[in-house]
């Protein structure tokens, strides 16, 4: 269960769709996080390996090292 407090602009907008759509706010709500979870989830990891390669932790791989790993020279 989730409960969250939108802008009113937010919340006009969203009812508005949904009974345009006669969907229910719910499935908007839901159908908007599924869409950006992933893209949160990577740059979320996107911001850990930078952090890591500046802390000396690991470190990164030229684009041609990996385009050649993988059969894709030019």
């Amino acid at each position: 269960m989730l409960a969250i407090r939108l802008p009113p602009e937010v919340e006009s907008r969203l009812e508005a769709l949904a009974r345009a759509t006669g969907r229910t706010k719910t499935f908007y709500a839901r159908e908007a996080i599924l869409q950006h979870l992933e893209d949160l989830e990577d740059l979320y990891l996107a911001e850990q390996r930078l952090a890591d390669i500046r802390a000396g932790k690991t470190r990164a791989v030229p684009l041609d090292e990996v385009m050649k790993q993988h059969g894709m020279e030019d």
